[in-house]
């Protein structure tokens, strides 16, 4: 199921009874609204997708102050385009790729100020932004909390007959998989995370028959798995000791983590674009973050996915800032 060994284990357990000296430290939080679109193909309605609004409605909700930020950073919404663009099949391509700029050096800036960025998407795409700022402030690893693996690229679906979706191809292009347009960055030498230093947590159709077929292939990389099914048989301490370990093996201390809410039960909170089961509540979600945060070895988070457009009276906007306080602030 994963490149995770014995050996991963029994090194990384001496890190995670250590842990780092960082953790337990309280540390100052920077909001950083990302308030796009642009990696997502246009709703059932054939209009854009309302993930951009996703901020707005979180700080309304009193996700800021939940988690205590010092600052709010607000990035400009990008236009979205629904035709394709010069020079690339990926949809927004060039967009993306400017606008990950712009949030890469907000993400450096707070590293580098000694602030933990908490950055608010938005749709998955913001992934690679962040990953770019972390890595030019030293950062390396990623733990990739998603109901799906997000691995579609070139090699496994044909470019010629849809315009690709970066919010599906995320961990692919953080890896070094798809268009130059998001996988070469300035200052970065090779992918923004090797596949040894990423673990993927909360694929829910891996041991779907047909799965192979989609971007199955992941399961020939050195990409650390954890399906949703392994997590919840053997529950979230389990599983963030697991991870603990793996970073440890590894050396990895200054990580990011990406959470796509979608990694939530379809009857715990639906306001995704792609919905489903089984999957984390929100205490869950809660405690497995919270464990990695505690650690000392998180730099930096991400959450992202959540579509106000598809929550009438935004009843699920509480509960995801308060997942996320109590992540990061207990």
């Amino acid at each position: 199921m994963s490149p995770f060994t014995r050996r991963d284990f029994a090194l990384g357990t001496a890190a995670f009874a250590g842990m780092s000296q960082a953790a337990g430290t309280k540390r100052e939080i920077s909001v950083i609204c990302a308030p796009i679109s642009l990696g997502l193909r246009p709703g059932a309605n054939g209009r854009e997708p309302g993930s951009w609004r996703a901020p707005e409605v979180l700080l309304a909700a009193g996700l800021a102050d939940r988690v205590g930020a010092v600052e709010r950073v607000a990035l400009a919404r990008p236009e979205y385009e629904f035709g394709e663009q010069p020079g690339t099949r990926i949809r927004n391509g060039n967009t993306l790729r400017a606008f990950m700029l712009e949030l890469g050096d907000a993400v450096q800036s707070r590293i580098a100020a000694g602030r933990f960025p908490l950055v608010v998407g938005g749709d998955c795409s913001v992934l690679l932004g962040c990953l770019l700022g972390a890595r030019r402030a030293g950062g390396r690893g990623l733990v990739h909390v998603d109901g799906h693996s997000d691995f579609f690229h070139p090699g496994n679906y044909d470019t010629k007959s849809r315009l690709g979706s970066a919010a599906g191809m995320d961990l692919a292009l953080a890896t070094g998989r798809g268009e130059d347009v998001l996988t070469k960055w300035p200052g970065i030498d090779g992918a923004l995370v090797a596949d040894a230093d990423a673990i993927q947590a909360g694929e829910r159709d891996a041991e779907r028959p047909d799965y192979d077929q989609y971007y199955g292939d992941v399961v020939r990389t050195a990409i650390t798995r954890l399906t949703i099914q392994q997590i919840l048989r053997e529950g979230i301490a389990r599983t963030a000791e697991r991870m603990l370990a793996r970073l440890g093996a590894r050396g990895l201390d200054r990580v990011w983590v990406h959470v796509d809410l979608d990694v939530l039960d379809e009857r715990t909170m639906n306001a995704v674009d792609s919905p489903g089961t089984p999957g984390l509540d929100f205490a869950q979600l809660t405690t497995l973050l919270r464990a990695l945060f505690d650690s000392g070895r998180v730099i930096g988070l991400d959450a992202c996915i959540y579509d106000p457009d598809l929550d009438p009276g935004h009843r699920f906007a509480g509960p995801i800032a308060q997942s996320l306080a109590g992540a990061l602030r207990g």
